[in-house]
């Protein structure tokens, strides 16, 4: 489908130059011809019925189709959606954005159904249902699948996507029966609705320790947690006496092994964003409660491959309880952790063994086992020449050196870790962790940050990350990096003209940016003020380097490649954003992968916006008018003669009770 240039400069032919005698034979002629073709426009595009007065905010590509067959028995209420002129001529009923929070009636998806598109539009393919046991189904983290591989340090628990088509999913992952929209921020952070993660199993196994409970027909988060029974706003209070956290100076951390993720889920009113993870074991459903809550989490794990961020990425990680073996394995895993942590970053650990002397007895260990593991985690930190801050009570805080200059100086060859020499630093997909530290950039004085120093939240959001000033992302600039953060406040601009519901404070909550590039799209959105986070994954076929300067923004994200799935549960965001992503893997797999995986862990009712080249966006419609899904097709926000477009998705509300209807 062809989109006209923009408009050709006027020619001054030579005459008119040289001042010679005007004559209007001519000019009468191209006045009248320009006068007919107006009209017969007009005609061809719905006469003179319109009001004048019209203005449409959007104007929907009329050439493609836009409407499609899902159907609900009962009525829906609409929300208003900047609908313009041409799709209210076709019929076209706008998207509805709002959330559902009631079982709709049965869909109209038979195979078969035609679309209101000409009969040379793609053949629509209907998707079916998956079976109600693949209500959260995580395809590389499937246990049935893990039970094929080593549990030598949990490498079993890593991902482990489905190697062949056999095994994968070609349907749709429904919703258990009854799900219900979840509670918007900020009351989501303690309460979610049963039926939406129906898991008993930590209610019982944490009653203790003020994890979780069962109240009716919801769940509740009382922000307790294993090493903070006083609740995780206590416990932070008790960090903050030790580090700064009050500043800004501390915007991105980690939480390892983090079970409901209620401490980062607390660090949110700090302006601290945490990027929480844990294992999908026997903690049953542990990270999805706590995307429920609406905190940021993946599935994930330390065991042999690198956590799938880039170095010196967060300013602080933490691990209360989290039961990985810091000593073990010549010190792997805090080696990693020393990888991912920024220059001057700290270390926090609290739970065994740190004041053993206290609960040694509560442990069911040995006083000279837990001073012996206490002693080996000390030993590991010094060889990555930490410093330790503080042990106080139960928590114990260690510091990472601001650059590696007097590290180098002074180690001493039989104690000390070696520098790794080979692997890139930020390579962190399927990339496995190695026993050796991994270098800070060069630096020419002692008191420097290596690599540079970010500013203090929030300025740190609009300033120019040090990876960009330094030249290290190739084809990035300082100039350019402005330009990118001013073109997507103009882009998000655009999406709340188009959908209404963007400006509605608490309407979205976990939002998925499937190609982040440097981050603009979520810089955005937290320039806004709106009360939400962004996951910024960045894909493994493209730029890679650019992750790292998102964190230097203060944001977070993960490497991942979309031709596989992605490490959480479904049903996970609310607003899922997709630039370019379909272009970007034409080649590498199937189109219906991807949107089928986009599918599994969008919502409900939750929201897709992809921006394509018109000619790829009418295939990706073509495939999604058979997933259950509303979609439109609205112009660039620098109007209808952009060849790119943007699809406007909302996925309909359905669960596993209703597929067989």
């Amino acid at each position: 489908m062809g989109v006209r240039s923009a408009a050709t400069k006027l020619h001054i032919p030579p005459s008119a130059a040289r001042g010679g005698r005007p004559t209007f034979l001519p000019l009468v002629a191209v006045i009248l011809l320009c006068s007919a073709s107006y009209l017969i426009g007009v005609w061809q595009h719905g006469g003179f019925a319109s009001s004048p007065s019209e203005s449409p905010a959007v104007s929907i590509a009329t050439s493609v189709a836009c409407t499609t067959n899902t159907a609900a028995a009962t009525p829906k209420r609409r929300t208003r959606y900047a609908q313009s002129r041409a799709s209210s001529r076709s019929g076209s009923p706008p998207l509805d954005f709002s959330a559902r929070h009631a079982a709709a009636a049965a869909l109209d998806d038979a195979a078969g159904t035609a679309s209101s598109s000409s009969s040379a539009a793609p053949r629509t393919r209907r998707y079916p249902a998956c079976a109600a046991k693949y209500s959260e189904y995580t395809p590389c983290e499937d246990v049935a699948r893990s039970l094929r591989f080593p549990r030598d340090r949990l490498v079993y628990r890593e991902r482990h996507c489905p190697a062949s088509e056999r095994e994968r999913l070609r349907c749709l992952v429904p919703a258990p029966a009854g799900y219900r929209a979840p509670f918007p921020w900020p009351a989501s952070r303690d309460v979610a609705w049963f039926a939406n993660v129906p898991h008993k199993e930590l209610t019982v196994e944490k009653a203790v320790q003020n994890w979780i409970r069962v109240d009716g027909d919801k769940l509740r988060f009382p922000g307790g947690g294993t090493m903070f029974p006083n609740g995780a706003d206590a416990y932070i209070d008790d960090i903050g006496k030790l580090i700064p956290l009050h500043d800004g100076s501390i915007r991105t951390a980690l939480d390892t092994g983090c079970g409901v993720a209620s401490w980062g889920a607390y660090l949110l009113s700090r302006d601290i964003l945490a990027m929480s993870f844990a294992p999908r074991d026997s903690h049953e459903a542990q990270v999805q409660f706590a995307l429920e809550r609406g905190v940021p989490a993946m599935i994930g794990v330390l065991a042999s491959n690198r956590l799938t961020y880039p170095a010196r990425a967060f300013d602080m990680a933490h691990c209360s309880r989290c039961l990985i073996p810091w000593q073990l394995y010549d010190g792997l895993d805090l080696i990693e952790v020393d990888r991912v942590l920024r220059p001057g970053g700290y270390w926090i650990l609290s739970g065994p063994p740190i004041n053993w002397k206290t609960y040694w007895k509560g442990w069911e260990r040995t006083k000279e086992d837990l001073n012996a593991e206490q002693q080996a985690i000390e030993a590991v930190a010094r060889r990555l020449c930490w410093t330790k801050v503080k042990e106080a009570g139960d928590i114990a805080v260690w510091q990472k050196p601001y650059n590696h200059a007097d590290c180098k100086a002074s180690r001493k060859a039989s104690k000390s870790l070696p520098f790794c020499s080979r692997m890139d630093p930020d390579a962190a997909w399927y990339d496995k962790m190695e026993a050796c530290i991994t270098p800070l950039p060069e630096v020419s004085s002692a008191r420097d940050v290596a690599g540079g120093a970010v500013k203090k939240w929030p300025q740190r959001l609009t300033a120019v990350p040090p990876r960009v000033s330094r030249g290290t992302i190739k084809g990035v600039t300082a100039k350019s990096f402005a330009q990118d953060t001013e073109l997507w406040r103009k882009r998000v601009r655009h999406y709340k003209s188009v959908i209404s519901q963007l400006e509605q404070k608490g309407r979205y909550r976990n939002v998925l940016d499937m190609n982040a590039r440097l981050g603009g799209f979520a810089a955005a959105l937290a320039m806004a003020g709106d009360p939400l986070w962004v996951m910024n994954m960045v894909p493994t076929v493209g730029n890679t380097t650019t992750l790292g300067a998102i964190y230097e923004r203060g944001l977070i994200g993960s490497y991942q490649d979309w031709c596989e799935g992605m490490s959480t549960y479904p049903r996970t965001y609310d607003l899922i954003h997709a630039d370019s992503v379909f272009t970007l893997y034409k080649n590498r797999c199937e189109m219906d992968r991807i949107l089928l995986e986009m599918d599994r862990i969008l919502r409900p009712r939750g929201t897709v916006i992809i921006r394509e080249d018109v000619d790829m966006l009418v295939k990706v419609k073509s495939v999604a008018d058979g997933m259950r899904w509303e979609s439109q097709i609205v112009d660039h926000e620098d109007g209808p003669l952009v060849r790119e477009k943007i699809l406007l998705v909302v996925k309909t509300y359905w669960t596993a009770q209703d597929q067989d209807q």
